[in-house]
């Protein structure tokens, strides 16, 4: 398994912008960001495969967040703008997807450790 590797975390105040990247040391079919608030179930925010390129994207990031891929990197952007407080969470990059549902973390066979977000009001 090819471990990702999440980067780009911070704190930031509502309405601000962050974008976090996600690199693989090799090919993987899809990429995955998910998130994780404490006391929380992990969410789906956003994936791309590299086939299609199609982004997908789940209720917490329409209109908000922006999912794109650079092939020749191996990396993956999450640029996350309109902040608000309640995004705060651990951000985590999955990647191998499984088939089934792209939004779905148990579709997802590698894991990076996340990157923590944090939005003050």
């Amino acid at each position: 398994q090819r471990r990702p590797v999440e980067s780009g975390g911070g704190s930031v105040q509502a309405g601000g912008s962050l974008r976090l990247s996600c690199t693989t040391s090799g090919y993987t079919n899809c990429i995955g960001w998910f998130r994780q608030a404490p006391g929380k179930e992990r969410e789906g925010v956003a994936a791309i495969c590299t086939g299609s390129g199609s982004p997908f994207y789940g209720d917490p990031a329409r209109g908000r967040f922006t999912i794109a891929q650079d092939m020749s990197k191996n990396m993956v952007y999450l640029q996350m703008n309109r902040l608000k407080p309640e995004d705060t969470a651990s951000y985590l990059c999955a990647a191998d997807h499984s088939g089934g549902r792209l939004l779905d973390s148990s579709e997802y066979e590698s894991w990076g450790q996340g990157t923590q977000v944090t939005v003050s009001s």
